[in-house]
């Protein structure tokens, strides 16, 4: 079979290998890549997620390796444990007729096998910045060998913290080196370590036709800061929500939002990085087949991120660069279909919202925040069509029995039809709608760059907010849950005051260092129940309680001796 990747001159292994692939026609970024990568030269790619960009520096990487060799040749650095393995089983496949040894490298996998392999001999590592680093403080990862560097999602990595490890990571490998580095986005940082890494880099840069989807309405509402969730709840109140994803700007608040929706009676899960990659394909499965209608998310987390039916993108944070935003949006009008992006803006971020359109070149439409009336109205409306619907299909001769019976007794139909409406609103106690207040100009709370580095790869702001309430969040707070303005404090004890739910106690808390997503992650993952069910939380110092669906209490005691986060042990029982 001939195809287009003939021009390039590659060995016949890999030529056999993209004809079994079933690949013709490079995709641009292949185009402009490829050929200059097999001279040696230093490159520079941007384009998308998508676009092809692992074949474009995989292909000269293995057309260029030498047999025979026991110490890597080429090093592929990757922000996140799930980039780093799919572009790992990518050069696997590439070099599939090549007998090519590729080895991934990432936290949370045991030391051991990593390691042995590496002694063993390997061609190629592709790794995350940290394990790299673990394993060269080892004295396992020799780099005096490698021909080839490559960054890959360098604007990741950097927005991750891990700058200062790329650049020590760097140090230990030959200054003659072919370095190459692709990024979606060139923030002023990566063309820095560009300048300061790269030898005279030749650049190949691949433009959308278009900078928004077209189908997509993009929308945005001036918040408060701390009112982000309620406004955030009363949009979900009036929206029609088929399913939406929620970018969050750190890990712990994609805990924090998603439990406080789910106990505001919106049902959510988080997408973040302390997912390993089995709960992370279940959850994305459940959201796929809609078992979930809410995901919340961090960037990374929702990189590589393929799914076709997706209503809404909230950006409750505004990310800090507008290519960013581009990415977020471009989630949504797939396939034809329309979309609808909706930003929530503080005062404080006007000016990040100014740049987003002129990157975009289009003007974003302010919403008008729902008033109560208008929520209690939609609600009553849809009530009303519901029992249209009903009265018309004419299924109801059991309930008609019921009524026949209490007519009979005495009882007003008038009044029967009142109490039976309202135990059918009953779900709208779990739905009280938080009060906005006028507009008042704080200062912004997003992380500044090259601030505290985070543990797994994303920083905290220095003042991170609560869900629905300008304070610290339940994990800072002593014995307290999350308390949103407007509702009153939650009560705790050992017993729970939600109907149909089971209080629990974890024997870890506040000095272990926990959050919510942290308790939601461990349990859900742990006893295999849905992450969105799980109830309130209150971390206290030397324990947490936890409210579980009644009927799930079994299954999570079952478990017992099972329970860890980030390697601590813990137990779980009844309250």
């Amino acid at each position: 079979m001939t195809t287009e990747f003939n021009i390039f001159n590659l060995r016949p292994e890999l030529v056999q290998a993209i004809t079994a692939l079933g690949y013709v026609e490079p995709t641009p970024i292949q185009a402009g890549m490829i050929p200059l990568m097999l001279t040696g030269v230093d490159v520079i790619g941007q384009a998308q997620t998508g676009t092809g960009k692992t074949a474009a520096f995989a292909l000269p990487i293995l057309n260029n390796l030498e047999t025979g060799l026991r110490a890597p040749q080429a090093l592929v650095m990757a922000p996140t444990r799930e980039l780093a393995l799919q572009v790992a089983d990518a050069m696997t496949t590439f070099g599939q007729f090549c007998r090519v040894r590729v080895l991934p490298v990432y936290g949370g996998a045991p030391y051991i096998k990593q390691i042995n392999e590496l002694k063993r001999g390997v061609d190629i590592v592709v790794g995350t910045p940290g394990r790299l680093i673990d394993l060269m403080k080892r004295g396992v990862l020799d780099l005096s060998m490698v021909r080839t560097l490559v960054l890959d999602e360098a604007d990741e990595m950097l927005s991750m913290g891990f700058i200062e490890d790329i650049e020590t990571i760097m140090a230990a490998t030959p200054v003659e080196r072919q370095t190459a580095l692709f990024s979606a986005t060139m923030p002023t940082p990566i063309r820095r370590l560009a300048d300061k890494y790269m030898r005279d880099p030749q650049s190949v840069t691949i433009t959308r036709a278009q900078v928004t989807v077209e189908g997509t309405e993009q929308r945005y509402y001036m918040v408060n800061e701390h009112e982000k969730a309620a406004v955030l709840t009363r949009l979900f109140e009036v929206e029609e929500i088929s399913s939406a994803l929620i970018f969050v700007r750190t890990r712990a608040g994609t805990g924090e939002l998603a439990n406080a929706l789910s106990v505001r009676g919106f049902a959510s899960e988080v997408l973040n990085g302390d997912l390993n990659q089995d709960a992370r394909e279940r959850t994305l499965s459940r959201f796929r087949a809609g078992q979930i209608k809410v995901l919340v998310a961090t960037d990374v987390a929702a990189r590589g991120l393929d799914i076709d039916d997706i209503s809404h993108v909230f950006n409750y944070d505004l990310p800090d660069d507008p290519e960013i935003y581009v990415h977020r949006v471009g989630r949504t009008g797939r396939a034809g279909k329309t979309g609808i992006a909706i930003s929530l803006v503080p005062l404080s971020e006007k000016r990040r919202l100014k740049d987003i359109e002129r990157f975009t070149r289009s003007k974003l439409v302010q919403g008008t925040i729902p008033t109560v009336e208008e929520i209690v109205a939609r609600r009553e409306n849809e009530l009303t069509n519901q029992i249209t619907v009903w009265l018309t299909r004419g299924r109801c001769k059991t309930e008609r029995t019921i009524v026949e019976k209490l007519v009979a007794n005495g009882v007003d139909p008038l009044e029967i039809a009142a109490v039976a409406l309202k135990i059918a609103r009953g779900d709208e106690k779990q739905r009280p709608i938080a009060p906005i207040s006028e507009l008042v100009e704080t200062r912004s709370t997003r992380p500044v760059r090259g601030g505290l580095r985070r543990d797994s790869g994303e920083k905290r702001p220095y003042a991170e907010k609560r869900a629905f309430g300008g304070e610290k969040s339940s994990f800072e707070r002593p014995a307290h849950s999350v308390r949103r303005e407007g509702f009153p404090r939650a009560k705790f004890g050992g017993t729970s005051n939600e109907p149909g739910m089971v209080r629990m106690t974890m024997s870890m808390g506040k000095e272990h260092g926990i959050r919510p997503s942290d308790v939601v992650g461990a349990i859900a993952y742990h006893a295999d129940i849905p992450g969105n069910t799980i109830g309130k939380i209150f971390i206290e110092d030397q324990h947490t309680l936890v409210d579980v669906p009644e009927q799930f209490v079994n299954q999570v005691l079952a478990k017992a001796g099972k329970y860890s986060i980030r390697k601590q042990a813990f137990t779980v029982e009844k309250a």
